[in-house]
């Protein structure tokens, strides 16, 4: 059974109980956890053949009206979203320089149904602690203004290798995704986008989306910018923001940058992509 479907069987009572009410904004409990994965995903460091380091602090960003509505069960929500982070560490042989927090706070520039994941890795006096043994305490603060930003580094932290060692776990795959095949595996990953029911493949390193006649893809809405935003596809593969307008929301998450996976669902303007990737 996956990490995230534990979380929700875990979650079901309070769902179904005190958090009842809570939960009819369009932010989910599960939608927070999956972005909570896919940022352990995005900042994992390789420091040595056995040990790849994530973040252990996160702060999850939400619009006024979800903030108003989660804030007063804040506490009970970022305990269990702390053990699903540390669940999936678990099992992805991650590990923390601390113990896990997850705090929520209120965002001004958001609007109600999307959220923004901030991390760092802080460092506790014993940071050679496995996640499974991350202490529940509160994490140590950091410096006033030393807040930091994906990927954090801890002040104890040992100097990193310039490049992974032979052997070492890759740091970044995208959630629920197999490891990329290497070039022994034959296989050729094939990447495309469906909008509205119409299928675009990626025939090119990368694909701009935009209402420009000049974008690869175009895209006839008014709230997208004629260059909006740009796909690379890659190992893995990247969605990036061009200066747009109105920027982009991909699974749930109001980003500038982001990491893809199959399936994952963008959003420019009041327009929906889904990103493919299949090998074949």
């Amino acid at each position: 059974m996956g990490v995230l479907k534990k979380f929700e069987q875990r979650l079901e009572g309070l769902v179904n109980g005190t958090f009842a009410k809570v939960f009819k904004s369009e932010v989910q409990p599960v939608e927070i956890a999956g972005a909570l994965q896919r940022e352990c995903d995005n900042n994992a460091t390789i420091w040595n053949r056995d040990r790849t380091v994530v973040p252990n602090d996160f702060i999850v960003e939400l619009s006024t009206p979800d903030f108003e509505r989660l804030s007063p069960y804040s506490g009970q929500l970022g305990d269990e979203l702390a053990g699903m982070v540390r669940d999936y560490a678990k099992q992805q042989r991650y590990t923390f320089m601390g113990p896990i927090k997850v705090h929520l706070e209120k965002a001004d520039d958001l609007d109600t149904g999307l959220y923004r994941v901030r991390s760092r890795t802080l460092a506790s006096s014993a940071n050679q602690q496995s996640p499974e043994r991350a202490p529940a305490g509160p994490a140590p603060a950091a410096p006033r203004g030393a807040q930091g930003g994906y990927g954090y580094p801890p002040a104890a932290a040992p100097p990193m290798p310039s490049a992974p060692p032979p052997g070492g776990r890759p740091g970044a795959a995208p959630i629920g995704a197999r490891p990329p095949a290497g070039p022994a595996a034959g296989g050729r990953m094939r990447h495309w986008v469906e909008i509205n029911g119409a299928r675009h493949q990626i025939s090119r390193p990368t694909l701009v989306l935009g209402r420009s006649t000049e974008a690869d893809v175009r895209i006839d809405d008014p709230g997208v910018s004629r260059r909006h935003c740009e796909i690379r596809t890659g190992t893995p593969s990247t969605i990036q923001d061009l200066g747009s307008t109105n920027g982009i929301v991909v699974d749930g998450q109001h980003t500038t940058r982001a990491t893809l996976r199959d399936g994952s669902r963008i959003v420019v303007g009041s327009t929906t992509i889904i990103y493919r990737q299949a090998e074949g």
